[in-house]
């Protein structure tokens, strides 16, 4: 008997309402086309409208019946972020939020507030997004992680990357702070009496639009290490497990359970100290509060 979660464990979601970030590629469109198969409303909340589209066809041409429709949504700007909370505050209910989207080692950017992309991304705006619409959300609220997170460190000293920028420490800094907050979140949550509940999972080593930041040569050798890690479709089960799985709890952590976490069904995977640490994931918590000016109030 195989043990690990795939999309084949994925249930039936009819009545049910899912928004996925970041749903137009790589994993968040397989995870989004997983759910639309299962019967599920799949919101795609994504920055460029086209590339939704194109995904929603594409989802379409697979399940002719899928329920989807369209979220703008740019976490790389905390007005854009809060705009689209409060459409998504006017509409119905959600049921599962997904926080897939994020960028990996680009050239040094800086998001509209001025914070370095990857921060500014991949936590500060799922931070004030999530922070926004969770009183929306009855069931789960998901975040991406990284196995990078293990060799991450908080530092708050630079965060518009002015005294420099080495992208894999930015990167690895953004996915520990995803883990934190996951954690923080989910035991707020709890504290509150909240039936809702966080949980996180990472997709291993997956071949997606992700790597296109990655050097010309590690770009060239892509094709050829490919057998040896996953592809976005199977880098989306533990992020689909982590959305419907039967017996997931709060504060579970997900992934591949191949060696190294980099490949294979999805499970429990391994969240370094620092990521499970209450007093750096409140440090956090409240330098967000302060640098995005949204209050979870939780």
């Amino acid at each position: 008997m195989r043990s690990g979660f795939t999309a084949d464990d994925v249930g039936t979601q009819t009545g049910r309402r899912f928004l996925v970030t970041g749903a137009n590629a790589g994993i968040g469109f397989e995870t989004a086309k997983v759910l639309a198969a299962r019967g599920a409303h799949v919101v795609l909340a994504c920055r460029d409208e086209d590339k939704a589209k194109s995904a929603m066809d594409r989802i379409r041409a697979e399940a002719p019946e899928a329920e989807l429709s369209f979220q703008p949504l740019d976490l790389a700007d905390l007005d854009q972020v809060r705009d689209a909370a409060e459409a998504v505050l006017a509409g119905p209910r959600i049921d599962v939020l997904v926080n897939n989207a994020g960028v990996m080692i680009p050239p040094k950017t800086l998001t509209k507030q001025g914070f370095e992309l990857q921060f500014g991304v991949n936590h500060l705006g799922t931070f004030a997004f999530t922070g926004l619409v969770h009183p929306h959300v009855d069931d789960r609220i998901v975040i991406t992680g990284s196995i990078a997170h293990k060799s991450g460190e908080m530092d708050y000293s630079d965060l518009s990357a002015a005294r420099g920028y080495h992208n894999w420490a930015r990167y690895q800094m953004s996915k520990l702070a995803n883990l934190l907050f996951m954690f923080e979140l989910d035991r707020r949550l709890s504290a509150a009496a909240r039936t809702t509940q966080a949980i996180g999972c990472h997709p291993g080593v997956a071949l997606t639009e992700l790597q296109r930041h990655l050097p010309w040569p590690l770009r060239t050798m892509t094709p050829l290490a490919s057998p040896f890690f996953n592809s976005a479709a199977k880098g989306a089960w533990p992020t689909l497990q982590a959305a419907t799985g039967a017996h997931v709890q709060g504060g579970d952590y997900l992934g591949p359970q191949g060696l190294g976490e980099v490949t294979g069904r999805s499970g429990p995977a391994r969240a370094t100290r620092m990521a499970r640490d209450p007093k750096l994931a409140r440090e956090l918590w409240q330098r967000s509060i302060e640098l995005t000016g949204v209050d979870p109030g939780l």
